[in-house]
């Protein structure tokens, strides 16, 4: 996998990772308590040999240093702005955001800040309108507490990065587990805090979105309510409908990551022109 890079953004250091292709820019943005090693299926295939694809790490998470508890950056607003001076500083303005579970939350809580963006891809994320929305929004997994958590000790991890799986999956959580506890403690807390306030109406954001949207769902999902997906209003969603992503759970990038880089590659595919390609 590739080595990381660093770029000032805002006055704090961000480390990111980026694969070797020249195409249309590709942003992925992780989820809670990850890092950018989770696209690393997609960095070092087929796909990131095609597109230019820039994995951030999050402040606090993976090589980014720590943000101040209590300064804001630990919120899905705070990052929404990282994101979107990270595209701006690495020259990526017209590039497909793609995000994962938090990672899709801030890509859409961004949107407003990337008027350039070529389109959005989301999975392991349902739009929120408020805070009343997510017991629906949300299955009934203990495990998803985990995230909100700031001292997480291994078993905790283990069972947290269990769940980001399809039941029953074969795969090692290893690498799930590492990430998980080498994030700074005061980002998940601060980001549970954060959601009890004012939130960005994400509902609102979709129905609005003037760029194409895909949201992707993995079959085997075990924090997010496919049926709370088919009810949300989203004018520009691709293909209209929610694409449903056979043997994976919360985390295709991982699980399938042949099935999700050829959906991804079709999206792209699809995109009207305008953009680098």
């Amino acid at each position: 996998m590739m080595a990381h890079e660093f770029v000032r953004v805002s006055g704090r250091e961000i480390a990111y990772r980026r694969s070797p292709g020249q195409g249309r820019p590709v942003v992925l943005v992780h989820g809670n308590s990850s890092s950018s090693r989770t696209w690393r299926h997609l960095l070092d295939g087929k796909f990131g040999r095609r597109h230019r694809c820039l994995a951030l790490d999050l402040p606090g998470h993976g090589a980014s240093p720590a943000a101040e508890p209590g300064s804001g950056v630990y919120s899905v607003p705070g990052y929404a702005a990282v994101l979107a001076g990270f595209v701006d500083a690495l020259d990526a303005r017209d590039a497909v955001i793609v995000g994962w579970s938090l990672g899709g939350h801030i890509a859409l809580e961004a949107s407003a800040l990337l008027p350039d963006a070529a389109g959005y891809a989301v999975f392991g994320t349902p739009p929120i309108g408020g805070p009343g929305d997510l017991a629906e929004a949300f299955l009934p997994n203990p495990a998803l507490q985990t995230g909100f958590t700031a001292d997480v000790d291994e078993d905790a991890a283990r069972t947290y990065a269990e769940s980001f799986y399809a039941p029953g999956s074969p795969l090692s959580t290893a690498d799930l587990v590492a990430d998980i506890l080498a994030t700074d403690g005061a980002a998940r807390s601060d980001l549970g805090a954060s959601l009890a306030g004012a939130t960005a109406d994400e509902v609102g954001i979709v129905a609005t979105l003037d760029r194409p949207l895909a949201v992707l769902h993995g079959a085997g999902e075990q924090f997010v309510n496919l049926a709370y997906l088919n009810k949300l209003h989203a004018p520009t969603l691709w293909r209209t409908a929610v694409q449903i992503i056979p043997h994976a759970g919360h985390a295709p990038q991982e699980e399938t990551p042949t099935e999700l880089t050829a959906l991804l590659d079709e999206f792209i595919a699809e995109l009207p022109p305008g953009s680098r390609a």
